[in-house]
């Protein structure tokens, strides 16, 4: 994998310049190009349908795993499963994301379906970005799907990000905190042109004491579409917070719709949602610096989705 397209996406979805440390796999136009196991991480291609299982051992710290898919054939359309069986006490970083190269004129298209059974006592960080690029005329489509189910005082930390260039999305994801536990999740979109993203969220304080916050942040530029939907769910004593931060530009849309649903008198639940455009006096500040409009424009928007 050593032509210059490969080598930009794999950049930008997953800061890679080379072979990963710790385990990995990387797949491209829907097959398996390249994997690295060790003692206490493995990755099983499925026997009934597409995707890989990732098998990590309990007491795992201080490893990561990579599992980056690019897509550069116009035309193509995959739906993968992924699965991660995390053991108990580890401390694990994961690094994800999918880019998109299309060059011609037919929709190109990668649906991931992800799903974590994380073990007691267990810390996850994921991280996941998608971005799309390419001169076809072509659509370039994502539609991730998360389900995270966190056992016993088990947390995880999800950072997913949409760079530019992804025509259409439909995002769900899905959480599900048991006792003690905890999941903190950072949503960040950007979309631009006629690009429409649909984000759907359903966190579920299922055990005693399990709390969670959902941070999303996104710009709107151009004639793009953003609908959210985050849903904090409060079945048992805990906390919960959404907070939707949104920049609207040009003709753009936005719809921000959080909710929180208490179904315990002890559940503890806080919603807010802000959409806005770029205050006059912030561009004014770094104009005065010696940047342009454009540039400080630009400055102000990678502050907000860093």
């Amino acid at each position: 994998m050593a032509n210059n397209v490969d080598i930009n996406l794999l950049r930008e979805i997953a800061d890679l310049e080379g072979t990963p440390k710790g385990a990995y796999n990387i797949r491209k136009n829907g097959q398996l190009v390249s994997r690295g196991i060790n003692a206490n991480i493995d990755i099983v291609t499925k026997d009934d349908k597409p995707g890989i299982d990732i098998f990590i051992k309990d007491g795992t710290k201080n490893q990561s795993v990579h599992i980056p898919v690019i897509i550069t054939e116009t035309g193509l359309d995959e739906l993968v499963y992924n699965d991660f069986h995390i053991g108990a006490d580890c401390d694990i970083v994961i690094v994800a994301g999918c880019g998109i190269h299309n060059a011609g004129d037919k929709k190109s298209e990668h649906s991931g379906i992800h799903t974590f059974h994380i073990g007691e006592n267990s810390k996850v960080q994921y991280v996941e970005k998608h971005y799309g690029e390419g001169e076809g005329t072509g659509e370039r489509v994502m539609n991730p799907r998360t389900e995270v189910y966190l056992e016993k005082n088990a947390s995880i930390q999800l950072d997913t990000t949409q760079l530019r260039g992804v025509d259409s999305t439909e995002r769900y994801t899905k959480i599900v905190v048991k006792e003690g536990a905890e999941a903190i999740v950072t949503e960040k979109l950007l979309t631009h042109d006629k690009q429409k993203a649909v984000s759907e969220m359903d966190v579920i304080l299922a055990g005693e004491g399990a709390s969670s916050r959902v941070i999303s942040r996104s710009v709107a530029q151009d004639d793009s579409e953003q609908i959210f939907y985050p849903r904090m769910i409060g079945d048992n004593a805990g906390f919960g917070h959404v907070q939707c931060d949104s920049i609207l530009m040009g003709k753009a849309k936005i719809q921000s719709i959080p909710a929180i649903i208490a179904n315990h008198p002890d559940a503890q639940l806080v919603h807010e949602a802000a959409i806005g455009r770029i205050a006059g006096d912030q561009l004014l500040k770094l104009m005065t610096l010696g940047l342009t409009a454009e540039e400080a424009e630009e400055e102000i928007l990678n502050g907000f989705l860093r």
